[in-house]
């Protein structure tokens, strides 16, 4: 493991593209994140995982080895997003319950999807592009759609 920063990890030949951020984050050997990429504090990403462009992955995703995270795909980690307390006073870091999200190894979702809060979605599973995901979606399942419902399951052989 090499750090770019005092808060980044990077493990062997991670291929960074241009105009990305990291933040308190960890990265596997062989994973590739592409351009303009946001990755939050405290996430961790496992190895030969590629992250497309224009994707953010806030504090509580893990996202496990091999997996794949199509162009613009969003995570949400706060079930109940406000800008203020109902005191009206500006929210800060100590205000919010961030819930983990797992993404499981080998799975795959679609550019253009939106993961929220405290869900998994399984080892190799599928989410079409363009879905909502607001629940667990288990292994090997192919799911699509808003909200994201399964479809089938894949083949033994795939």
């Amino acid at each position: 493991m090499r750090k770019i920063a005092p808060d980044v990890v990077l493990g062997e030949n991670v291929r960074l593209n241009d105009f990305i951020n990291l933040y308190g984050c960890e990265i596997g050997d062989d994973s590739m994140i592409g351009t303009f990429v946001e990755i939050q504090r405290g996430v961790k990403i496992g190895k030969r995982v590629k992250l497309q462009s224009h994707t953010f992955v806030c504090t509580g995703v893990e996202i496990h080895d091999e997996a794949m995270v199509g162009h613009g795909v969003m995570f949400i980690n706060d079930r109940f997003p406000r800008a203020t307390n109902a005191d009206g006073t500006l929210k800060s870091g100590s205000d919010w319950a961030c819930e983990t999200t797992v993404v499981g190894k080998r799975a795959s979702i679609g550019s253009n999807c939106t993961i929220l809060c405290g869900i998994t979605i399984g080892e190799n599973a599928i989410i079409g592009a363009g879905s909502v995901v607001t629940k667990n979606i288990p292994a090997r399942a192919i799911a699509a759609g808003n909200p994201a419902k399964i479809l089938r399951y894949l083949d033994d052989d795939t």
